[in-house]
C-alpha cells in the first residue's frame, strides 16, 4: 500500500506560517509609522558600536600613536559633539617617534594650513570608532594625504543629545566652523559623506554654496536619492521588497509615506551645488540600491539636456507626425547626453562617468565590488578622490 502525502496538512501549515509573516509584517509597519520608533530604525543611534569604545585613546582603535587629537566641537543650539582630528601622513611623519599623546591637538593648526582636510560624515549606527571607518580615516591620511575631520552627531558616540534632520545639519556645519576657526582655507576642505551622512554632507555643501562659500568639493559615498524613494527600493536582507505588500493596494504607500517625519532629500537639493562632485556606488550594495546614485547623477545632467514636449492628449490619440515629432526629441536628447559625457572603463574596477557643469568636474563611479560599508576603503576608489580632488595643481 502506497502512501499518499499530506498534501492538505502542509499547505495548512504553509498557510499559518505566511499568516504569521504577514501579521509580522503589518506590525512592523504600523510601527514605523510612529516617528520615535522611526527615528530609532533611521538612525540606529542607539547600536554604539564598538561597545566601550575609549574616544580618547584612538589608538586603541588602529589609529597609530599620538596622530589623533580627541576633540568636543560646540554647536549654535548647545550641543557638545565627540570628533577626532587626524593628522596627514605628511605632518605625523615629521613629529619624532613616538610622539606625546598631545601631539595631534599641538599640531592643529599647522595641519589645516599646510595640508588638505577631510570632513567626514559617517552613516546611521555605531560611532567615529566603528573600524570600518577607522579604516577610511587611515585611507585618507595616506593615500590622500589629507588631515580628517570625524564627528559623532548628537546622540551618536559620546555626543548627548537626541538625533534630528535639522540637528545633524546643525552638528556639520558646526564642525565646518571648527575648521575655519582653526585656521583652515575652505578651499583645503574637502566634505564626505558616506550613507546616511550623503545627507548630511549634500545639506552642508548646498547651504555654502547657497552663501557664496567655494570649497575643494563634495564626495557622496553610497548615497540615497531621499528616504522617499530609499523606502521605495530597500529590500530586507538584499531580497525582499519592504514596500511590495503595500504597492499592491491603491494609494496606500503615499498615505504611509505621509506620516514619515524625516525627509532628508538630496534629490531635490544637489542641483544647487557649484563644487566639484563625485558620486560614487558599488554595483554589489545590497542595502541601497546604486540606482539612487543614478538618480542624483542624473539630477545634476538635467539642467544640460533638451527637454522633451508631448502633446496634451493622451498617446491613443497622437497622430503620426506627434509620434515622429516626440522620437526625434528623444534622439536628439539621447545624442546631447552621450556628447556631454566622457566614459572611462577601468578594467576589473568600474566604470566611471563625467562631465563638466557650471564650470566644475561631475563624476560618476560605479564598482563592481565594495558592497555597501566597505566601498570607500577600496583602494582604486581613494585613486579616483585622489585624482579628482587632489591633483599636485589643487594642492598647495
Amino acid at each position: 500500500m502506497s502512501i499518499q502525502p499530506d498534501n492538505d496538512g502542509l499547505f495548512a501549515r504553509l498557510r499559518r506560517v505566511l499568516a504569521v509573516l504577514g501579521f509580522l509584517y503589518l506590525g512592523a509597519v504600523i510601527l514605523l509609522a510612529v516617528p520615535w520608533i522611526q527615528s530609532h530604525i533611521v538612525y540606529m543611534n542607539a547600536l554604539k558600536l564598538p561597545w566601550n569604545a575609549h574616544f580618547d585613546a584612538p589608538e586603541r582603535h588602529g589609529l597609530a600613536p599620538g596622530k589623533t587629537a580627541n576633540i568636543k566641537i560646540q554647536t549654535a543650539d548647545n550641543h557638545t559633539l565627540g570628533a577626532w582630528f587626524i593628522l596627514s601622513d605628511t605632518i605625523y611623519h615629521d613629529l619624532s617617534f613616538p610622539p606625546p599623546p598631545s601631539a595631534a591637538e599641538l599640531h592643529i593648526s599647522e595641519a589645516v594650513a599646510q595640508r588638505p582636510t577631510v570632513l567626514f560624515f559617517h552613516g546611521n549606527a555605531a560611532t567615529r570608532a566603528l573600524s570600518m571607518r577607522v579604516r577610511l580615516y587611515s585611507g585618507f591620511t595616506s593615500r590622500l594625504d589629507a588631515n580628517v575631520l570625524a564627528i559623532d552627531y548628537r546622540g551618536f558616540g559620546d555626543s548627548p543629545g537626541t538625533p534630528t534632520e535639522d540637528g545633524l545639519s546643525l552638528d556639520a556645519r558646526a564642525a565646518w566652523d571648527w575648521l575655519i576657526a582653526q585656521g583652515a582655507s575652505p578651499q583645503d576642505i574637502l566634505i564626505v559623506g558616506h550613507s546616511l551622512g550623503t545627507a548630511v554632507a549634500s545639506g552642508l555643501s548646498v547651504g555654502l554654496s547657497e552663501d557664496g562659500v567655494k570649497f575643494r568639493g563634495t564626495v557622496l559615498m553610497s548615497p540615497f536619492s531621499s528616504l522617499y524613494t530609499l523606502i521605495d527600493t530597500y529590500n530586507i536582507f538584499g531580497v525582499f521588497p519592504v514596500m511590495l505588500p503595500i504597492n499592491m493596494i491603491p494609494r496606500a504607500a503615499g498615505i504611509y509615506k505621509s506620516f514619515l517625519v524625516h525627509k532628508f532629500d538630496t534629490l531635490s537639493a544637489i542641483s544647487k551645488l557649484k563644487v566639484p562632485i563625485l558620486i560614487l556606488h558599488a554595483e554589489d550594495d545590497w542595502d541601497i540600491s546604486h540606482t539612487h546614485s543614478d538618480a542624483l547623477f542624473d539630477a545634476l545632467l538635467e539642467p544640460y539636456l533638451p527637454p522633451v514636449y508631448s502633446p496634451s492628449t493622451s498617446q491613443e490619440s497622437w497622430s503620426t507626425q506627434q509620434w515622429s515629432e516626440y522620437h526625434a526629441q528623444l534622439i536628439t536628447r539621447r545624442e546631447t547626453r552621450e556628447s556631454l559625457l566622457t566614459r572611462t572603463v577601468i578594467p576589473n574596477f568600474g566604470l566611471m562617468d563625467q562631465f563638466d557643469g557650471f564650470g566644475e568636474r561631475i563624476t560618476l563611479l560605479k564598482t563592481s565590488t565594495g558592497s555597501h560599508n566597505e566601498v570607500g576603503t577600496l583602494e582604486g576608489v581613494q585613486e579616483v578622490i585622489r585624482a579628482t580632488f587632489f591633483a599636485p595643481e589643487n594642492l598647495r
